[in-house]
Formats: structure tokens, C-alpha cells, sequence
């Protein structure tokens, strides 16, 4: 099975990063600009959180509070569960199931690499699939 570097490779996988002090609103334009559901924050070259759109709704919305007055700080997932760039896929969508998660940040002797979205994913298991129905497809007909 594929390992998520290779994943990350195949992937537009763009890091969208923030300061823990970004307020939220300007948090969601930057996911806006980038067509993205998540931003990891940062701190100097640190990972230390990840803000999503669902962190937003629950957070801020649902709470009452103002995008323009709250700093992701106070909404994002502390300490991120990562993956590293050597797992494999199968690892990588175990973690996501298990922790309800659709965007997973990926770290690779430490530094931050990429985040990988469930639909990152999705792809790299249809590119997988249609590749083995092909080999088999070959196979059958006997052009291997």
C-alpha cells in the first residue's frame, strides 16, 4: 500500500498556515482564498494546533462569539494527532476514523510536511483501485 509521502506528492497539498493570534475571521477568508477546510497553526516553525470549518461552527457560531474578536488560539485542536510520511495509507485512514478527524497533519522528522484531507485520501484509494482493476484486467486478457 501507498505511504503518505507519496500521497502528499500527488496531492495540490498546500499548507495554509496561521499564527495562534490570527483572529478567526481572518482565519476563514484565508480557507476562503485557498478553497480549504482547515488551517494548521503554527507557532514560529512549530505545530501547534489545527483550526477547522466544523471548529468554527461549534466555537465561535454556535457559541455566540464574534469571528473578528476570537483568535484561533481559543478555537483550534491543541496538539493535533499527525501522521509521519512514512505510514501507510491504511494507517493514516485508521487515525482519521478513529478520531473523527478530516484533515491530518503530517510531520516528518518532526518538521510539518503537509496535511492531508479526507478527500486527499479518497482519491489516492480510487487512483489505487482503478490501477489494480487495470493489472487484473491484463492479467485476464493476457497481456502480461
Amino acid at each position: 500500500m501507498t505511504n503518505i509521502k507519496t500521497v502528499l506528492a500527488k496531492s495540490e497539498n498546500r499548507v495554509i498556515s496561521v499564527s495562534p493570534e490570527t483572529t478567526v475571521l481572518d482565519s476563514l477568508k484565508l480557507m476562503a482564498e485557498n478553497e480549504v477546510g482547515a488551517v494548521v497553526v503554527m507557532d514560529r516553525e512549530s505545530l501547534v494546533g489545527i483550526a477547522t470549518e466544523r471548529d468554527y461552527a461549534r466555537k465561535v457560531v454556535l457559541d455566540g462569539k464574534l469571528s473578528a474578536d476570537t483568535t484561533i488560539r481559543e478555537i483550534m485542536t491543541a496538539n493535533p494527532v499527525t501522521v509521519g510520511a512514512g505510514d501507510s495509507m491504511k494507517t493514516c485512514m485508521e487515525t482519521m476514523s478513529h478520531n473523527h478527524i478530516r484533515h491530518l497533519p503530517v510531520v516528518d522528522h518532526g518538521k510539518l510536511i503537509g496535511v492531508l484531507s479526507i478527500r486527499d485520501m479518497l482519491e489516492a484509494v480510487i487512483e489505487q483501485q482503478e490501477f489494480l482493476i487495470e493489472q487484473m484486467e491484463r492479467y485476464i486478457q493476457g497481456k502480461m
